[in-house]
């Protein structure tokens, strides 16, 4: 919402391993966040897989990539500069738990964020999308992953890279 007061509750930085060019967002509950058929074309193009308790965030690398989580009160302002790419998506958590984690981590072992059970709209700002060597290894690409208490929605790209 343009102009209404906005709070980040809680932020969380993380360098999360990307194996497979993907990391996770999932409801503790679930300990196995298969997103399988999710991974369709159109998810692969706009780098986001989404199941009810899961999402799924592609990356340009297949390394270990810095993210930042911020748990907002309320929907936060749309400015997109300085980010290539922008996606929201909608995630259940019934448990309260959001585990932050690649793909391949030990589930046991993954970051947490406690949260009031709900649902959650999710919003996914990617940077530097084009700064990779020519190797593919080495870049300077950026997650920001926020999220705050709202209704179900479908999988959107807000902004699309060019």
């Amino acid at each position: 919402m343009e102009g209404r007061k906005q709070n980040v509750l809680q932020r969380f930085e993380y360098q999360i391993f990307a194996d497979y060019s993907q990391f996770y967002l999932q409801d503790d509950d679930i300990r196995v966040g298969d997103l399988g058929d999710a991974w369709t074309e159109q998810a692969v193009a706009r780098l986001l897989a989404v199941s009810r308790f899961v999402v799924g965030v592609g990356t340009v690398r297949n390394m270990t990539v810095p993210v930042c989580v911020e748990v907002m009160d309320v929907q936060p302002n749309a400015d997109f500069k300085g980010f290539d790419q922008v996606n929201e998506c909608s995630i259940e958590l019934p448990s309260g738990s959001l585990v932050v984690a690649g793909c391949t981590d030990y589930f046991p072992d993954a970051a947490r964020i406690k949260l009031a059970s709900g649902n959650y709209v999710v919003r996914v700002s990617y940077s530097g999308l084009e700064t990779l060597d020519e190797t593919g290894l080495e870049g300077n690409d950026r997650y920001l992953v926020q999220l705050w208490p709202g209704d179900l929605i479908s999988p959107r790209v807000v902004k699309a890279r060019c």
